[in-house]
């Protein structure tokens, strides 16, 4: 009986894993633009989280943000808000949904969907000739999404 119930307890975590992340056309949002459930199933690593808000070739965060706990990282831009408690500001559905897709929170934003795939006017065609023309990857992944967001809920004012 201990077995079966061990192996119940394991399939059933296994199964949780298998449940896999959330694909970016399939991101539910709320009418406001938060995003309750997690993209990828798995707890966001805050420390990773930093890392990718302050990488230029990743979230890049800090090049719109000022951000103090990446004092660390230089120039730190004035385009969009201070991420200083952005923990206290929103929630953590409400930051998930900012990170997927912003322009569902605040129309005629310049910050970036990190978590679209489709939808995009490609005007650089236009000019180069050279726009992409298939699908596009989403700029951080699934489990990215979760650690910037696991990351801003830790500052708190």
């Amino acid at each position: 009986m201990k077995l079966t119930s061990l192996t119940c307890a394991v399939a059933l975590i296994g199964g949780a894993a298998w449940a896999g992340e959330v694909a970016p056309k399939d991101v539910a949002y709320t009418e406001d633009g938060a995003v309750e459930a997690s993209l990828s199933g798995v707890a966001g690593d805050a420390a990773n989280g930093a890392i990718v808000a302050g990488t230029k070739s990743k979230g890049n965060c800090v090049a719109c943000h000022a951000v103090s706990a990446l004092a660390d990282v230089p120039f730190h831009g004035e385009v969009g808000p201070s991420l200083d408690g952005a923990g206290d500001r929103w929630s953590e559905a409400e930051l998930r949904g900012l990170l997927t897709n912003a322009k569902l929170t605040f129309e005629g934003t310049v910050m970036p969907a990190f978590y679209k795939v489709e939808g995009f006017i490609r005007p650089g065609d236009a000019y180069t000739g050279k726009a992409p023309s298939g699908p596009l990857s989403p700029l951080l992944t699934a489990q990215e999404i979760e650690d910037v967001v696991a990351f801003l809920a830790t500052l708190k004012e």
